[in-house]
């Protein structure tokens, strides 16, 4: 079988979230079923750097008013199909924000031509090759639907995956007529959206397929607290939608083989990670004791409820816990964490930025990762937790309550428990969820058993990736 996928980032070419680790990892995992994935990427300046020895496979002399070609590559084990149109993505930094930090003025045509070029790959414009079923991610995507479904070309079957459905997309009517589209199609059942042109919007109308990260972010995005809008669409959809759980790089994280930590360890050596926990007490500035460290790798965003934590500290380190935070976001909530360092010495340290080696450590080390998010998609840094012993203690939402199992009374004695987990997502109940960790801490072999059955927990693509090549199965035989 043969798949083209179709996204805006790629891991390890160019990365803003989990959306290029998904599109990096799955089309190597799927290689297991027998599945032939081409990714289709923008040309920014570091994907065109990393694939210099390229040639050309296609030239496009007008892709929305500018001149384009493809290129074919191979990288870091990835088949790729790169669109290099400099007036488009010749751009450093971001490949969405300008440098004051606003989205670019014309990411709308920048995004609506690369789903034009894709689409003109789907229907076999490069000849040699041409896909059986067509992957698209998000709303840099979601126009290639559009575009098949109102082709002359048969349609190719498609599958549109909403990894956050926030982003969607949305622009001002008077583009339409700039996007090479029949005048019919900026209508309900195309891209028309309360009056506006909604890329995310119109992928969900056309694609055969919808799907979400995980199971439960399925559900919640048909009810107006989580459908942002699209709710009532999806929900008519609903026979279509499904949820998949991302899945992990475990190869990447191995807590046993990972040489960007101090002491590596298994399941089976867990008292190994002692030295990890020294190096990150020492790195935050937090004292030498026992106390559990509780850590966050994390955006300071109010959507992953780091304002609820902010508040929490104070408790937090009342109740004998230490705090690491490794993050940035919004100025107000780094400015709330850097001030908690300075009421608790000691008991609190953050480092303001990212930093890939770090965000390692800490899983290495900390005992317990905090992610209080009101709304997760999917989530990654849960399954890292769990892959490395670093208990998570989330919020029920999304990918988080489809990930891990809450170490209450039952699932402890059925030796289940694999992280603490609280709803509703309030100040409150996440206070009393660090109380039950603490507590649960302190109990050296319950705590054990909870590190060592999250470790044990398949966090890789293999159960995904045959939960997608089930549905790329299902697709085929539906084309024309």
């Amino acid at each position: 079988m043969k798949v083209l996928s179709v996204a805006s980032e790629i891991y390890p070419l160019i990365k803003t979230g989990g959306l290029a680790d998904v599109v990096g990892a799955l089309p190597l995992a799927l290689t297991g079923f027998g599945v032939e994935t081409r990714t289709i990427i923008p040309g920014y300046p570091a994907v065109m750097k990393a694939i210099d020895a390229a040639e050309p496979c296609l030239e496009i002399p007008n892709l929305l008013g500018e001149p384009a070609k493809i290129f074919a590559a191979h990288h870091a084990g990835l088949d790729l199909l790169v669109v290099d149109a400099p007036a488009y993505f010749n751009r450093f930094g971001n490949p969405y924000n300008a440098s004051t930090g606003e989205g670019y003025s014309d990411n709308w045509r920048r995004f609506a031509a690369f789903s034009k070029a894709a689409a003109m790959v789907a229907e076999g414009v490069l000849g040699d090759w041409a896909p059986d079923v067509v992957h698209v991610h998000d709303w840099q995507a979601a126009m290639v639907p559009i575009y098949m479904r109102f082709s002359d070309v048969p349609e190719k079957p498609s599958v549109l995956t909403i990894h956050n459905i926030a982003f969607q997309g949305q622009f001002d009517p008077t583009i339409f007529p700039y996007l090479q589209l029949p005048a019919h199609a900026m209508a309900v059942d195309g891209v028309e959206y309360y009056g506006a042109v909604g890329f995310l919007k119109g992928g969900l109308q056309s694609a055969w397929a919808v799907t979400t990260v995980s199971p439960t972010y399925a559900e919640e995005i048909q009810t107006p607290q989580y459908g942002m809008g699209l709710e009532g669409l999806i929900s008519v959809r609903s026979d279509t939608v499904s949820g998949i759980v991302n899945g992990i790089d475990t190869d990447v994280w191995d807590p046993e083989t990972d040489d960007t930590i101090v002491k590596p360890y298994n399941v089976s050596k867990l008292r190994q990670r002692a030295k990890n926990r020294d190096i990150v007490g020492e790195r935050f500035g937090l004292d030498n004791d026992d106390a559990p460290i509780f850590c966050v790798v994390s955006r300071l965003t109010w959507q992953k409820g780091m304002d609820l934590l902010a508040e929490a500290i104070d408790e937090l380190v009342a109740l004998g816990g230490k705090l690491a935070v490794l993050g940035t976001g919004e100025h107000h909530l780094e400015q709330a964490f850097l001030d908690a360092v300075r009421r608790h010495p000691g008991r609190v340290g953050v480092i303001i930025g990212y930093d890939e080696k770090l965000s390692h450590m800490l899983q290495a080390g900390a005992d317990a990762i905090v992610i209080p998010s009101r709304f997760e998609p999917c989530g990654l840094t849960q399954l890292y937790g769990l892959r490395y012993g670093c208990v998570p203690v989330v919020a029920r939402t999304g990918g988080l309550a489809d990930t891990v199992i809450d170490a209450n009374p039952a699932a402890l004695s059925a030796n289940a428990a694999t992280g603490i987990v609280f709803a509703p997502v309030e100040t409150g109940t996440l206070i009393r969820a660090i109380r039950r960790t603490i507590r649960l801490y302190s109990e050296k072999k319950v705590w054990s058993q909870i590190q060592k059955q999250g470790m044990k927990s398949d966090v890789s693509w293999d159960a995904s990736a045959a939960l997608y090549f089930d549905l790329y199965s299902k697709l085929k035989p539906m084309a024309t």
